[in-house]
């Protein structure tokens, strides 16, 4: 069970739960007043953000070593 609860806890998984939200949207209401360029920029954030966050993970795995 408490593989659930981190990852109901980790910001990765809600930064991913975000931005497949954001494709879900676009794609369920066409008209939804997103532009695709927009909508690439958020996803590199996203994207980004969970980089950095995996790194920043993987460097306090690794002081605690």
């Amino acid at each position: 069970m408490s593989k659930w609860i981190q990852l109901f806890g980790s910001r990765k998984f809600w930064a991913a739960v975000v931005g497949m939200a954001l494709v879900i949207v676009r794609t369920a209401f066409p008209d939804f007043p997103l532009e695709d360029e927009s909508l690439i920029g958020m996803l590199s954030v996203l994207a980004a953000y969970i980089l950095g966050v995996a790194i920043e993970d993987n460097g306090l795995h690794r002081k605690s070593l």
